[in-house]
This record gives C-alpha cells, sequence and structure tokens, in this order.
C-alpha cells in the first residue's frame, strides 16, 4: 500500500511561483491505477513523487513495503540504450541487479514471447518499428518485477492501430503478472480499458477530483469500448474532466 496525505507541491522559478499540486489524498494498493487530467494538472509531478525524485512540500508519502522498495518506469520516448539489443535491453535491469545469465535469459524469453518480440530478440532499436521499441520498453521495466511500475503516455506517440495492440499487450501482461502500475494517459478510453480505478485530477493546482472504479471484469480486450456501460462511464469521467464554467450573463 502506498500513502500519500495532503501532498501539495510548489515550483519556483523567477517568475514566480506554481502550485503544481495540493492536498493529494490516495490510497494505492495492488492495483492498475490509471491518472487522467488536464494538460498541467500535476500528473507528471505525481509520477516524480512516485519515483522518489520530488519531495512534496506539505504532507508525506507512505510506502507500507520493505526497505529495498523498487520501482520500474516507462516513457513515452523508449530511452532504450542504442547499442543494445532488444533482449539485452530487456535484461538490463536485471543485469545491474547481479541476476545470472541463465535467470536473465529465462526472464528475457518469456517477456519477448508475450511481447510478441521473439523474431526481433537480437534487433538493434533503430531495427525496430515504433511500436516495437515501446515493446522492449515495458519488457525491460517488468523484467525485474518491481512492486511500483509508473508508466507516463507510453503509446501516446503511437498511431491508433499500433497503440490498441498494444494496449492488449499490457492488458494481457499484467492479468498474468500483476503488480501496482500507475498509469498516466490523456485518454480516458484507454485509462477504462486497462485500469482497476481511475483517478481524475483536477486542473491546476492538481486535486482529487473523483476515484472511479472500473466495473467490467477482466480478461478485457478492444471490443470493450463498444458496450453501453463502458461508453457510458467514458463520457462520465469526461464529464468530471471539463471545468465548471460560469454561467453566462444574460442579454446578448
Amino acid at each position: 500500500m502506498i500513502r500519500l496525505r495532503n501532498v501539495s507541491v510548489t515550483y519556483w522559478s523567477r517568475a514566480g511561483s506554481t502550485e503544481a499540486l495540493k492536498g493529494i489524498d490516495l490510497d494505492i494498493g495492488s492495483e492498475f491505477l490509471g491518472v487522467v487530467g488536464p494538460s498541467g494538472c500535476g500528473k507528471t509531478t505525481l509520477l516524480r513523487i512516485l519515483a522518489g525524485l520530488v519531495g512534496p512540500q506539505q504532507g508525506f508519502i507512505d510506502f507500507d513495503s520493505e526497505s529495498n522498495f523498487s520501482y520500474g518506469i516507462v516513457f513515452q520516448d523508449y530511452s532504450l540504450l542504442p547499442w543494445l539489443t532488444a533482449r539485452q535491453n530487456i535484461e538490463l535491469g536485471l543485469k545491474i541487479g547481479g541476476v545470472p545469465t541463465d535467470a536473465r535469459r529465462e526472464v528475457s524469453r518469456h517477456l519477448l514471447g508475450q511481447l510478441g518480440l521473439e523474431d526481433a530478440a537480437d534487433l538493434l532499436p533503430h531495427q525496430l518499428s515504433g511500436g516495437m521499441r515501446q515493446r522492449v520498453a515495458i519488457g525491460r521495466a517488468f523484467a525485474p518485477s518491481p512492486p511500483l511500475l509508473l508508466m507516463y503516455e507510453p503509446f501516446g506517440a503511437l498511431d491508433a492501430i499500433t497503440r490498441e495492440g498494444l494496449q492488449e499487450t499490457l492488458a494481457q501482461i499484467y492479468e498474468s503478472e500483476p503488480h501496482t502500475v500507475v498509469f498516466v494517459t490523456h485518454d480516458v478510453q484507454e485509462a477504462l480499458l486497462l485500469s482497476d480505478r481511475v483517478c481524475v485530477l483536477t486542473a491546476r493546482p492538481g486535486r482529487v477530483s473523483a476515484l472511479v472504479d472500473v466495473p467490467f471484469p477482466r480478461p478485457r480486450r478492444a471490443h470493450i469500448r463498444r458496450q453501453q456501460d463502458f461508453l457510458r462511464l467514458m463520457l462520465d469521467v469526461q464529464d468530471l474532466l471539463r471545468p465548471r464554467n460560469h454561467a453566462l450573463p444574460e442579454g446578448d
């Protein structure tokens, strides 16, 4: 369990101060938590706090886990090492952690199979498509089996068909090997397809506007998007994201 209590973060610059997050109260259990919100609402800051890269000026975060708590992270831009093959990139964290070669190879073989990359294991990143590179990045994050996996718009730079395929791949991996996942996205449909709950943040400074339970049983696949219950929930979350405009004055 990860607990955030009254977490607030403010950034300072020569132009002044900017409140990124304010009064965040959030419990994250063994679940896939989607995070959505308007641009600039502090979603990135929330991930940086969970990764220990930023500390709150107010409030606290508590990790109810062992002292060697670790996390994996998947960015939008792949961040693969260009001189390593797909297999070597997936095994990188395990190698750094001192895992023996045979054990590393077994993990990468399993993940390459799940990701549909068996035939690309010995290719370098520049020889892979964008979707394949992102599959490698996902495999690298899952390989050490970290207690926490942070994902920031991992499919945002991909075309719609590739994105849909990777969403299904991620869902399948998560369902076979559950982790605690915090997944930031601008796509409400994507958040509902993948998540157990969706945390909706307000415009800056980001506050928790709502925590939405996703009631659809797993396994979930793309066809769920066409179900009426799914579409209604998507519209409800989109309504939560819309700014509350003041009433227009009478007259013109």
